[in-house]
This record gives structure tokens, C-alpha cells and sequence, in this order.
């Protein structure tokens, strides 16, 4: 299903149905810790919020994970019997591209104050969160006209790419 790139980093994966998108995320989750911020970037409906709704799954979160895109941030919190103790901060930054100062509305929602307790994803968020940490993780999601959604995750700093391995 996926694989590393000819020098190890990053990580590409075919997922046929939303289905496998999922279980990706599930995957994923395994090598996801406290402090890890992922940014997701990808068209309108190529499966994003899919994506983190495997996340989530992996992390063991309560509640139902759906797009933040009106909220802009949701928090999901782990599930004392079967979360592995890691909250998941799921948030849009969509809506944010059109306003005057979108950084200024990224540092209104406070998520430096959570990003070191929790894995934070942030959809449409390149360009305007990765001050948050020293490394991130970069996904970038197609969507094919038969559906299948095509996945690319990149490493920037840290361990990332040693983490990513794991899923090659």
C-alpha cells in the first residue's frame, strides 16, 4: 500500500476507497505521539477529514470526528478505557485564507497551548502554523477521478522520517 521514496522520506500510498483511507489513519496513529503537529493539504473532498477520522480512531478519541470547518477547531479527547492518553486537536484553517491576517486568526484559537499535549492536525494550514513546532509532518492528499485517494506524507525535522519508516 505505501512506500518510501528512493532516500527513505517520504511516504506515498494508493488508497482505493475512503475505507482504506481510514485504516491509513489508523496506521498512521500508531507512529503519532504527544507534540506532533501534521498539516494536511489537499482539495476540496480528497479525504482529509477522512484521514484524521482514522487518526483519531488509532489515538482512541472520544467523539464523532467531523470537518472543523465551521468551528475552525475541535478537540477531541482520549478515551480513559481504550486511548492510548493523547488528545487529538483537529482544526480547518480554510476559512482563514480569506481574512486580512490569517496568522492573527491562527493564534487566536491558542493552539500552541495545546500543541504539546496533543498530535494537532491542521487542514489548509501550510503557511500559517508550522511556527508551532521545530518539526512537522506534511500530507498532501489527491483524489482521483475514480475515487482513489493519493497520499504523500513528508517529513520536515526531527524524527519524523525514522517514524515513517515504519509505515514503507
Amino acid at each position: 500500500m505505501s512506500r518510501a521514496d528512493a532516500a527513505g522520506a517520504a511516504v506515498r500510498a494508493a488508497l482505493p476507497t475512503v475505507a482504506d483511507t481510514h485504516a491509513f489513519g489508523r496506521r498512521l496513529a500508531g507512529v503519532l505521539r504527544a507534540g506532533d503537529l501534521l498539516l494536511l493539504t489537499g482539495p476540496l473532498g480528497a479525504g482529509k477529514t477522512a484521514l484524521t477520522q482514522g487518526i483519531g480512531a488509532g489515538l482512541g478519541v472520544l467523539g464523532d470526528i467531523t470537518s472543523p470547518t465551521f468551528v475552525i477547531a475541535r478537540v477531541h479527547r482520549p478515551d480513559p478505557v481504550r486511548g492510548r492518553g493523547v488528545a487529538l486537536v483537529h482544526a480547518d484553517a480554510y476559512r482563514l485564507g480569506d481574512a486580512a491576517d490569517p496568522r492573527a486568526e491562527i493564534d487566536d484559537l491558542d493552539l500552541d497551548a495545546s500543541v504539546d499535549d496533543s498530535v494537532t492536525v491542521v487542514e489548509w494550514g501550510e503557511g500559517l502554523v508550522e511556527q508551532l513546532v521545530d518539526a512537522h509532518l506534511r500530507v498532501r492528499i489527491d483524489r482521483r477521478d475514480d475515487d482513489t485517494r493519493l497520499i504523500e506524507l513528508e517529513p520536515v525535522g526531527g524524527d519524523w522520517a525514522a517514524r515513517l519508516a515504519a509505515l514503507a
